[in-house]
């Protein structure tokens, strides 16, 4: 990339790149019996319903300087549940600047959504017209296994933006925002832009990592893995937690509940789940 990618460009017209990022939350839990993976799945089904989820894309939205158009929310029965936010570019493109590489805020940096800010734009309507070049989506999966208490929650979210604003960083506030085991992220820019002379531009900021636009406080908490195909500007990182603490996993019960040839067993179970799931295949 040369020097003048790196500064501020002077474009002909608006800036044409789309950058997508997207990416997958696994949390693991064993419950131990029926009732147990029943709480477990409404726990979840609560802590992540609508809402909730509604609030943290409304957060991204102000990270990335964006204007909130359209939102379109639902929960499902038994369980899950999706939120789409068709956004355009706002007047504070400041905030979204990704010349460097560093995190995004997170915790109490970042403004919440409030009550009234939810209300605002959950009233229903009928029909959706009006679509802009960006948009966030998140999607929810709990999910058990048939036979022996392993069950997972998987999140499935994608930031696509395009304009100055960059959905990179947001990223280190959407990580905080879920209690995640395993995340799998995905990030690409793709078209082209033009500058004032015609130039082409495949790209408009430094990206080496997507571990760079992830506070220190995470980094320390994963082991991560990189595979970036940088020619074409495609980034991937996966990361899963670096300690296991059995406890962390048991749904309404202790280990001290549990025989040493229990928790041995439950402990290699959700070893290898995890495993198969940040490798992407079954051992």
């Amino acid at each position: 990339m040369d020097e003048q990618t790196h500064s501020k460009l002077k474009l002909h017209g608006f800036n044409n790149l789309t950058k997508t990022l997207s990416f997958n939350i696994y949390d693991i839990c064993y419950a131990q019996s029926s009732d147990q993976l029943h709480k477990y799945l409404e726990y979840i089904d609560e802590e992540y319903n609508a809402d909730r989820l509604t609030r943290i894309l409304m957060e991204v939205s102000n990270i990335i300087g964006a204007q909130i158009l359209n939102i379109a929310h639902q929960d499902y029965d038994p369980q899950g549940a999706s939120v789409t936010m068709l956004i355009s570019e706002g007047h504070d493109t400041e905030l979204a600047q990704t010349s460097t590489e560093a995190p995004g805020p997170a915790g109490k940096d970042v403004v919440r959504a409030t009550d009234e800010d939810l209300l605002a734009v959950s009233q229903p309507v009928d029909v959706v017209a009006h679509m802009d070049k960006s948009h966030i989506t998140v999607h929810t999966y709990p999910e058990s296994h048939p036979h022996g208490g392993i069950s997972t929650f998987r999140a499935d979210i994608d930031v696509a933006t395009c304009g100055q604003i960059s959905p990179l960083k947001a990223l280190n506030h959407l990580i905080h925002s879920f209690e995640s085991d395993i995340v799998i992220m995905d990030y690409r820019v793709r078209g082209f832009t033009r500058d004032v002379d015609g130039e082409k531009h495949y790209i408009d900021h430094e990206i080496n990592s997507i571990q760079n636009f992830i506070g220190d406080d995470i980094r320390k908490r994963y082991e991560m893995i990189d595979v970036n195909i940088y020619q074409e500007n495609i980034f991937h990182t996966k990361m899963i937690l670096n300690e296991f603490d059995i406890d962390s996993y048991l749904f309404e019960i202790d280990k001290e509940d549990l025989s040493i040839e229990e928790q041995e067993e439950i402990h290699d179970r959700l070893q290898k789940e995890m495993g198969e799931i940040f490798q992407g295949r079954n051992h």
